[in-house]
């Protein structure tokens, strides 16, 4: 079991309280399909914060980098429906980091995910990040209480400002590296990080400054017809 395809698109925000609920509705019945739809995406999922906060992890996998930079997916980004209109002002301080696959192993779709966003002292650092987590990733959902985990890498696609960005109305930001953990239970998702992904460890491998952590539940999750198993 892996992330399906060779990219990712992770995406965080907070989402406005009094708008949490229409979000969800749109998200689930409006936004997955329509993205799912788009030739290359192949599973979203979403997760929101799981201590009751306002944030919002969403990955969308996907079968190359390359669709992010697809007509089919420009389209959809430069021409958003009604409801999109209606709840992009509402998305705060997005964080929007479009990925190779570096890293994958297990399930992605589990009870709980942990996030880590972090920036790279200098590109060349990303080789040596990637080789330092490479046996920790691998052997991390072989623990009880994890599923999977994850590495993904940034790269901004050529591709003009889109009409989503701009109801957004604020700048978009990045992370260079993410990294994802899945997993059955808290506790065990916390342990490998304070273990094996600790600020220190990340910063020693490459790692600029601090290190963006995050904790949600999983909301919802779906896969397009083209990567359903056949019959």
């Amino acid at each position: 079991m892996a992330l399906l395809g060779k990219a990712a698109l992770a995406m965080w925000w907070d989402m406005a309280p009094a708008m949490k609920s229409e979000f969800e509705d749109w998200h689930t019945h409006e936004h997955f399909p329509e993205r799912l739809s788009v030739p290359g995406f192949l599973r979203s999922s979403r997760w929101t914060d799981a201590h009751g906060g306002p944030g919002v992890f969403v990955i969308y996998e996907l079968d190359s980098h390359g669709v992010l930079s697809s007509p089919a997916y420009l389209a959809r980004l430069n021409d958003p429906t009604p409801w999109s209109r209606k709840l992009m002002p509402y998305h705060d301080g997005m964080v929007r980091s479009q990925s190779h696959t570096l890293i994958t192993r297990g399930d992605i779709t589990g009870r709980y995910a942990v996030t880590l966003r972090l920036d790279l002292q200098n590109p060349e650092a990303l080789a040596d990040l990637r080789d330092g987590l490479q046996d920790t990733l691998i052997r991390l959902p072989e623990h009880a209480g994890i599923i999977g985990a994850h590495l993904l890498a940034h790269e901004t696609p050529a591709i003009a400002r889109t009409t989503e960005q701009v109801i957004r109305g604020t700048p978009d930001r990045t992370a260079d590296v993410v990294v994802v953990l899945v997993g059955y239970e808290q506790a065990p998702l916390h342990a490998a990080l304070a273990r094996d992904l600790s600020e220190a460890t990340l910063r020693s491998l490459g790692a600029l400054g601090s290190v963006q952590t995050g904790t949600y539940s999983l909301s919802h999750s779906a896969l397009s017809e083209s990567a359903l198993p056949p019959g």
